[in-house]
């Protein structure tokens, strides 16, 4: 995901399926934009560098707290439950105002997105479930080490564990960025995106939805050969013998 270029915010409904014309399921994320309202510009000669804060979510006034009620009204807009920064060129900067509410235009010709959530929480994991090791053998002579994550040491030298070694932690909760998803569907009049596959973290959880800079990817499900066996799976000798005998 690319760390410059505006965005929305929008919020995981969960996964369904939808289906093609000829047949093709294709599992799909269903994603619900809802207001997006700018909070904030911020300037190389007040900041050091550009961006713009967006506000999206209802909340009441009562549940704000006084530094967060003071900076809405001094923008003068209506506080919001979630704010999210995105860093922009000068260029795009300049369109915007405070207040303003973003629309579906900045996704609306988009073939596909990059997505950015929090993943599931699964909290503390040892390193079969977090790393997929295979674990000990589980033969004679082997008492409680099955699921242990064994020798973690470097000898005397240099005498310690190196940054980033494989072993039990926290597992979940972590930013990840899925790029490239396939826009199957949009319903502007109901906010909705659907794109094709997985998209990070739990249903309600807020999700970061940007342009994709890459290239629309269909997936083997939506080529012609694919369906072509969706329609016919039977081997071509089983279905007639149309196939070509060989000389």
């Amino acid at each position: 995901m690319s760390k410059m270029g505006l965005g929305l915010m929008a919020t995981k409904i969960g996964m369904t399926q939808i289906f093609t014309p000829d047949g093709v399921v294709i599992p799909v994320t269903v994603l619900h934009v809802s207001k997006n309202s700018v909070v904030q510009k911020k300037s190389i000669a007040t900041d050091g560098y550009t961006a713009v804060q967006i506000g999206t979510g209802a909340i009441r006034e009562k549940l704000v707290n006084m530094p967060l009620m003071g900076h809405f009204k001094k923008a003068n807009v209506t506080p919001t439950r979630h704010l999210v920064e995105f860093r922009v060129d000068e260029a795009t900067l300049g369109k915007l105002n405070v207040g303003d509410a973003l629309t579906f235009d900045h996704v609306k010709d988009c073939k596909s997105l990059d997505v950015l959530g929090v993943s599931k929480g699964r909290g503390t994991a040892g390193v079969m479930k977090r790393h997929n090791m295979k674990g000990f053998r589980a033969t004679h002579g082997t008492h409680e080490y099955f699921r242990h994550g064994g020798s973690i040491g470097c000898r005397a030298t240099p005498g310690k564990v190196h940054k980033g070694k494989r072993m039990s932690g926290r597992m979940g909760n972590e930013n990840v960025v899925v790029q490239n998803l396939a826009v199957v569907k949009m319903d502007e009049e109901k906010g909705l995106i659907f794109v094709r596959g997985a998209v990070p973290g739990k249903n309600g959880g807020l999700i970061e939805v940007r342009a994709s800079t890459h290239k629309a990817k269909r997936g083997r499900a939506l080529r012609s050969e694919a369906q072509i066996l969706s329609k016919n799976p039977m081997k071509a000798s089983k279905a007639g013998g149309s196939a070509p005998k060989k000389k």
